[in-house]
């Protein structure tokens, strides 16, 4: 370059930095930089790349949240159809207090040649469903892009498992494919609302009749942010999504906290049973996060006086969650999913219902030792979000509610979600589902069990301190069928059930 380029080069960049620095000077916004001019954008810089700095640079393969470094590259790799054991040992601490193991069996079972499905359906359902060990958990097409829908569906259909649409309505990406699916209404009946964001039936009743819908779904509440619902602001509210969940064009799209077609438990079953009579006997249900054992109980007293129970229950646990919430919620409202599971199975179980009502888990399954835990715990199936979403190609870049995904899965930006290829995904989606079911039969089978029928409280240990476990089959109160009816439970399960009211979400009062 000749020295008078170089020069004006030059006095280019020391004015642009001289300008910078002015501003810098002046601006009121961020105190750093009016002390630190110019340089002071370097504390910003290495602040926006930080959480990819940590995730590949700093945390350990298995101490990573949400989802650790093992977990992530297993998903990978399964949906990838590589390569996916481990050489050397474990890098986890086996006698740490809180970590839980297995019991195989000196004697396994033979594998079965089929994964084992769980029949959907109590007895006034009329058109039971045979569910998946693992499905695919809520997420709504406004939170996902369009090829993530997809991608998901279209693995359901070729690996023959559920895809629940979460509650932004059934679209037409969630149709395209053919893959069964988990109709799932929210506080905003989005799809199935009137134009004052009531419930319609006449609409619920013309899509739920739809071939590829197989059951129906309430969300109660999730695990992300229970107790308060959502708003899609009305710039993010297209054409597209508005035609999905029959809203305005370009306005601000509101799920309320709570729902208007019901406020007390007994309105809560009655409505499902209406759901399911609308669906045409296809099985109907709800998915909450679990708030007190005494709420549950007061639902499963409404199910017992109304004589009629939702054919599913689907339990999410306040670790789960795709959606955007604030911190609060995330870190400090609602039940973990191993408590609110089995506060669920015990509730049912105790007041005869636990053959009628089958119960889904749903929160960070992954791996098929997770669904063994869960099955163990009080599950018959499993559902699960973002590690479906990591099958499509997340990389837990944790930005799903700025729209700048970069890889196309949680965004609405067309460039954006491009360059998520379907057909590829749709594989993978079902790859991974395939790997993960035949991993968790596998481990059935070393446990000695060839049907998660067969599974105990007993074959799921923790450590509880150095030298020291237990089973959850000696940790926990696990009820006997009819207990709290015949008065035979545990005097803490006795005192919440006598606190429930069938009539009330709020616990009554006992002297």
């Amino acid at each position: 370059m000749p020295r008078s380029k170089g020069l004006a080069a030059g006095a280019i960049a020391l004015g642009a930095t001289a300008a910078v620095a002015a501003y810098d000077l002046i601006q009121r916004r961020h105190s750093v930089l009016r002390n630190y001019p110019v340089v002071g954008h370097l504390r910003y810089g290495l602040e926006r790349i930080r959480p990819e700095v940590q995730q590949y640079f700093i945390e350990r393969n298995w101490d990573g949240r949400p989802f650790d470094r093992d977990i992530r590259s297993i998903i990978y790799e399964r949906a990838k159809g590589t390569l996916e054991e481990q050489a050397f040992g474990t890098e986890r601490d086996v006698y740490r207090p809180g970590h839980e193991y297995l019991v195989h069996s000196v004697h396994p079972a033979p594998e079965p040649q089929e994964a084992p499905r769980v029949r959907i359906g109590g007895p006034d359902c009329t058109r039971p469903y045979d569910m998946a060990l693992v499905n695919v958990s809520a997420m709504s097409f406004g939170a996902l892009s369009a090829n993530a829908i997809r991608a998901l569906n279209g693995g359901a259909a070729k690996g023959g498992f559920a895809h629940d649409t979460g509650e932004g309505g059934l679209s037409p990406y969630h149709l395209e494919n053919g893959g069964d699916l988990v109709w799932e209404l929210g506080t905003g009946y989005f799809g199935a609302r009137t134009e004052d964001g009531d419930f319609d039936p006449q609409q619920f009743e013309d899509k739920a009749a739809h071939p590829s819908v197989k059951a129906v779904s309430l969300k109660l509440s999730q695990g992300a942010k229970p107790g308060i619902g959502g708003v899609l602001p009305g710039a993010k509210v297209t054409e597209e999504i508005a035609r999905t969940r029959n809203v305005p064009v370009g306005e601000k799209c509101v799920s309320p906290a709570s729902h208007r077609v019901f406020d007390t438990p007994v309105g809560l079953i009655e409505f499902i049973a209406r759901m399911r009579t609308l669906a045409g006997g296809k099985p109907a249900g709800f998915k909450l996060c679990v708030s007190s054992r005494e709420e549950v109980l007061a639902i499963v007293k409404a199910m017992l006086e109304v004589g009629t129970a939702p054919d599913f229950i689907i339990v999410d646990g306040s670790e789960g969650g795709t959606a955007a919430a604030p911190l609060e919620f995330e870190d400090h409202v609602g039940m973990p999913l191993t408590d609110g599971l089995m506060t669920v199975h015990n509730a049912l179980a105790g007041a005869g219902l636990r053959d009628r009502v089958k119960v889904g888990a749903s929160g960070k399954v992954a791996a098929g030792n997770d669904v063994v835990k869960r099955l163990i715990q009080g599950a018959d199936y499993t559902n699960s979000a973002r590690a479906m979403m990591m099958a499509v190609g997340c990389i837990q870049s944790q930005i799903c509610h700025t729209d700048k995904c970069p890889v196309g899965v949680a965004t609405q930006d067309p460039r954006r979600a491009r360059a998520l290829d379907v057909p590829d995904k749709t594989e993978r989606v079902r790859r991974y589902q395939d790997a993960t079911v035949r991993e968790a039969v596998r481990l059935m089978a070393a446990m000695g069990v060839d049907h998660p029928s067969q599974l105990t409280p007993d074959q799921l240990r923790v450590v509880v301190d150095h030298g020291r476990t237990e089973s959850y089959g000696e940790r926990y109160d696990w009820l006997s069928t009819g207990a709290l009816l015949e008065g035979s439970a545990p005097e803490q399960w006795v005192r919440s059930w006598e606190r429930a009211d069938a009539s009330t979400f709020h616990t009554r009062a006992v002297a």
